[in-house]
């Protein structure tokens, strides 16, 4: 039920012996496309979104380098 342009990457279940909690991992170049994944699950729970980065990513954007060091100017 994933429309076309958004694709499933991974999910996570919360192990707190509730199994009632997911996170999953999608990925698409147009973020209106949740608008229809949502509507096909609508009515199976509650979703939140996010955008998210790698942390490569999120590091680059901040120049910060991963040792932790500032960037040599």
């Amino acid at each position: 039920m994933l429309p076309i342009g958004l694709h499933y990457v991974d999910s996570w279940i919360v192990d707190d012996g509730t199994w009632d909690r997911c996170f999953q991992l999608m990925e698409t170049d147009d973020p209106t496309l949740f608008d229809t994944w949502l509507s096909n699950w609508s009515d199976l729970g509650e979703y939140e979104i996010f955008p998210v980065v790698s942390s490569a990513e999120a590091a680059e954007r901040v120049a910060i380098q991963w040792s932790g060091s500032e960037p040599e100017e």
